[in-house]
């Protein structure tokens, strides 16, 4: 009886999940036919022999930092419990004020003062990496500052939220964990619609599009046209991302008003209107399939058992550990670093689900993004494989990654996937309704 309330909230959930899985992998006959198509093709993306070589090599880089900075995550957490140094940064915290907020926020900023520490090195690695591979431009004072500016929303966001949590802890201590959950959804939401006003300008310039090139905003009118929705001018941004990366990218931000649509520069200078249109179609079907709301809203629900999971798994490592690691009880605030090492196991776990599920709606939008552009582009199939030929290029994205990676990390379909299927796709030579444009 006890958890009868958190039952039937897990069975929807996982009700939930099974019924967005099936609406996502719902396939016209002629999607399907061209995915299979897809999965058994080895040209339609390839590079020449050099390029291949150092995408290979490229990739099995990214593989071994990916792995080794998950599992180091987890082990400098072990490490910060095992050696005291939760215990002791909570005496230094406790001792600096009597004030819990001053001791919250000093615990949290010398917590992660420590963790950026220890993280630097694998971080620096990685810019090294990007540099050598000619894929960033970005210098190491502008990559420093960056990090700092990383730490200091890291500290103030985090800092309230501990402060948050720990008041809900103590308030309830065997419901926390559903309590919590319901402000943690408003601050998602919040965070997701202040992005674009607020965070991403930190680090990166923006410009309107049409202030740069009118006549390619032009073109995308005629895209946001064909699918109805409503992406005005005043929506279409540049990022000069080409301050600090060479690679090709647009995205989707915001949330309501602050909604809009994001091309870098890059993609710009090294891209044909065909192309752009194609990406900026993609991106334009995330919104038009409700994919924001979709990611929001499963980020939202998933955090629930990931919440209550997380107070159990607290609890019993405290039951065990909590003598040796001095921490007492969930309202010690060294139990952060614990329900830190919970949750980000749990995260790691389940990585293939949430990934997979983001594999199926990048390739929706894909399906989306070359439809949208039917009769506004000569010939969708070419442009959208060759536009998975230049990103596939910039980013030196190896044609075969190794199969375990990509399920368990890869957030987008392949490359070399992609690109044969944006070849195959094409429902109107069959005399078949396209997907999402029957009408």
């Amino acid at each position: 009886m006890r958890y009868r309330g958190t039952l039937v909230l897990m069975v929807a959930l996982l009700a939930g999940l099974a019924l967005t899985a099936s609406r996502l992998g719902y396939k016209t006959p002629t999607e399907a036919k061209a995915e299979q198509f897809a999965i058994h093709n080895t040209t339609a993306y390839t590079l020449p022999p050099k390029e291949l070589e150092k995408a290979i090599a490229l990739n099995r880089t990214r593989m071994n930092l990916e792995v080794t900075g998950d599992v180091w995550m987890l082990a400098e957490l072990l490490l910060i419990l095992a050696v005291g140094a939760a215990a002791r940064i909570r005496d230094v915290a406790v001792a600096m004020s009597k004030n819990r907020r001053a001791q919250g926020f000093s615990f949290v900023f010398l917590l992660l003062l420590l963790i950026h520490l220890l993280n630097l090195p694998l971080g620096i690695y990685g810019h090294h990496v990007a540099l050598s591979y000619g894929l960033s431009v970005q210098g190491w004072g502008s990559w420093l500052a960056d990090k700092g500016k990383l730490f200091a929303l890291e500290w103030l966001i985090g800092g309230l939220l501990v402060m948050l949590m720990f008041w809900v802890i103590r308030k309830s201590p065997a419901r926390w964990w559903f309590w919590f959950w319901i402000p943690a959804v408003v601050c998602v939401i919040a965070g997701v619609f202040v992005t674009p006003y607020v965070i991403d300008p930190m680090f990166y310039r923006f410009e309107p599009l049409g202030k740069t090139d009118p006549a390619l905003v032009q073109r995308l009118e005629q895209v946001v046209a064909r699918g109805g929705i409503a992406i005005p001018p005043d929506r279409m941004f540049l990022m000069k991302a080409s301050a600090k990366s060479t690679e090709l990218n647009a995205y989707v931000t915001g949330f309501g008003a602050s909604k809009r649509v994001v091309v870098w520069d890059t993609t710009v200078a090294r891209s044909t209107p065909d192309e752009i249109a194609f990406i900026f179609a993609h991106e334009m079907g995330h919104y038009a399939l409700g994919h924001v709301v979709l990611g929001v809203g499963l980020s939202c629900l998933g955090m629930l058992p990931l919440f209550w999971l997380g107070y159990h798994g607290v609890g019993s490592l405290l039951a065990r550990y909590g003598t040796a690691w001095r921490i007492p009880s969930q309202q010690d605030w060294g139990a952060l670093v614990v329900l830190a090492l919970v949750l980000l196991t749990l995260s790691a776990i389940s990585d293939p689900v949430s990934n997979g599920i983001s594999r199926m709606i990048e390739h929706n939008a894909d399906v989306y993004g070359q439809e949208a552009v039917h009769g506004i582009v000569a010939d969708p199939q070419a442009v959208g494989l060759r536009t998975f030929q230049v990103l596939g290029e910039d980013s030196l994205d190896d044609p075969t990654p190794h199969p375990l990676f990509e399920w368990w990390f890869d957030t987008h379909p392949t490359t070399r996937f992609r690109a044969a299927f944006a070849g195959a796709y094409d429902p109107w030579a069959a005399g078949e309704a396209p997907k999402y444009f029957a009408k």
